[in-house]
């Protein structure tokens, strides 16, 4: 196996062509002191030698790096990576490199993402917050003590003067659980997610208001708190809902990916969605379009979001720490399809 090539250094150019490494370092920078000849020269051996030039030292030179740090949850699904391709989309057109990192819900190992990013000296960090993070916050704050520009996007900690960008989940939640309730479901369910997460504790309240300003009982026992987010954890909280209450007749879920075991279950059990039990959720991940019946779902608008916390960011780096906008809240949208429409008269009449 072949050994490794060394890094060609601006150096490696002086020795060669006999210059100094100033001469040599103002000529690639095509300084007016270097004669055309000069510049002509040291193109030419860095060229040959295959020079590629430190941009991250250059720019930091300068007094910035250019670079953005991005910290999220998990890259599983359609949410995070959506909200990726915003961030990347407005990023790039500013001049930005991402640096990405994966916290897989673990608030040691979101330790260690801002460790690394603070050491490459990014100019901000946009983050959602680990579903461990929830009483350790301090690595948070020496985000903040560095005076880095720090912007929370979809999940965010318990923090005062916190720059974030959020849907509205309540709202969400309340217009998912109202369609429920206008196609006749008077006894709703709801898979709820952790409740010290924000999206979570407000689409629960969004929930619950819906039930509240329909005249519709709310009961503990109906909402089911998920272990996980996944596909079990929702086969579970479904088979757990049914045994205390078999006349359900509408389910509201936190979550699309627990959604789908729900469903599964229901089928198993020869329950018709929607006829029988509607179902809607929070998550326009793809696969709820090839479900069946394809999934009621509220949009989070991911682009959007990781656009709008760019241009966040932006704000902060060009108003400095003192700009303390509020919470940049998006609105979400119902996109209703089968698994909740066209209950029978019957049941509207339960």
């Amino acid at each position: 196996m072949a050994a490794p090539r060394q890094k060609i250094s601006i150096r490696d150019i002086a020795q060669q062509l006999g210059l100094s490494t100033s001469t040599v370092s103002r000529g690639l920078a095509n300084h007016k002191d270097i004669s055309e000849a000069t510049k002509e020269k040291i193109r030419q051996a860095a060229q040959e030698l295959n020079y590629r030039p430190n941009q991250l030292a250059a720019a930091l030179r300068k007094g910035h790096s250019k670079t953005l740090g991005v910290i999220v949850p998990h890259i599983n699904g359609y949410f995070f990576p959506a909200v990726m391709n915003g961030i990347e989309k407005v990023a790039t057109q500013e001049g930005f490199t991402l640096m990405m990192c994966q916290s897989n819900e673990d608030v040691r190992r979101e330790r260690q993402n801002i460790d690394a990013l603070l050491a490459a000296q990014v100019e901000g960090i946009l983050m959602s917050v680990s579903a461990t993070t929830f009483q350790e916050t301090q690595h948070l704050e020496q985000v903040r003590l560095q005076g880095t520009p720090l912007v929370f996007f979809d999940r965010m900690p318990e923090l005062p003067n916190t720059m974030a960008v959020i849907l509205d989940d309540y709202q969400g939640a309340y217009q998912a659980t109202t369609h429920l309730i206008e196609q006749g479901c008077t006894r709703i369910a709801h898979l709820a997610g952790p409740q010290h997460l924000n999206t979570s504790r407000n689409r629960f309240l969004g929930y619950k208001a819906a039930l509240e300003a329909h005249g519709l009982p709310f009961d503990e026992q109906w909402v089911y708190a998920l272990p996980s987010l996944t596909h079990d954890a929702g086969r579970l909280g479904i088979q757990h809902l049914l045994a205390l209450e078999p006349e359900l007749n509408g389910v509201f879920a936190a979550y699309a990916i627990p959604s789908v075991g729900a469903l599964e279950v229901l089928r198993e059990k020869n329950l018709r969605v929607p006829q029988d039990i509607a179902l809607a959720c929070f998550s326009n991940e793809p696969f709820t379009t090839m479900t069946q019946p394809r999934l009621t779902v509220v949009d989070q608008r991911a682009e959007q979001m990781g656009e709008t916390a760019v241009r966040l960011f932006l704000q902060l780096l060009k108003r400095g720490p003192a700009y303390s906008p509020p919470h940049l809240m998006l609105k979400p949208e119902l996109v209703i399809r089968d698994s909740s429409l066209h209950r029978s008269r019957e049941s509207r009449l339960v």
